[in-house]
């Protein structure tokens, strides 16, 4: 058997990339950020074709992606930010809300929405995966934007879908 497989495409040129960045744990995500923006460059994303913005926390992340989402001018979305565990069950609820949030903005629009929010034991382990997850979402984000649009149906061209009707209505008039 031998499918049509289609193949990864990570070329950036064209695409238009929104970054939303928690504040919370800032250092962390300004890691990710500069890893991100790095990559979003060598894949051939224009600068003058990302927007950085930036939000108190995770909670705020899905929101903020949706309104984005929403503007029609984006071809991809990436979270990024982290969640370290504390001592109360607040990790939890913060991990878990907003990653069904940003979840939840890439599957009711259809932008693709690359989940860069690291979800930690310690700020150690997030120091040492910042840059990998800004890097990962950036591929991530170019290759979905290049998956969907690739997906998406081919639009019928009106003006036969029109002239179909006229004749449908030339047809009736002429039995009468």
């Amino acid at each position: 058997m031998n499918p049509y497989t289609m193949t990864p495409d990570l070329n950036g040129e064209g695409l238009h990339i929104c970054i939303v960045r928690s504040r919370f744990n800032e250092n962390i995500g300004e890691q990710q950020l500069q890893a991100c923006l790095e990559e979003l460059g060598k894949l051939g994303v224009d600068e003058r074709d990302i927007m950085v913005v930036s939000v108190p926390g995770a909670l705020e992340l899905g929101v903020t992606l949706a309104q984005l989402a929403h503007t029609g001018e984006f071809d991809g979305l990436i979270a990024l930010g982290a969640v370290i565990r504390g001592e109360t069950y607040h990790f939890e609820v913060v991990s878990n809300e907003s990653a069904a949030a940003i979840s939840r903005v890439a599957l009711e629009t259809g932008i693709p929405v690359a989940n860069g929010v690291l979800t930690t034991e310690t700020e150690e382990q997030a120091l040492e995966r910042a840059a990998t997850k800004g890097r990962d979402c950036a591929q991530t984000a170019v290759e979905m934007a290049n998956l969907l649009a690739t997906l998406e149906p081919e639009e019928d061209d009106e003006d036969d879908e029109d002239e179909d009707d006229e004749d449908f209505d030339d047809e009736e008039e002429q039995d009468d």
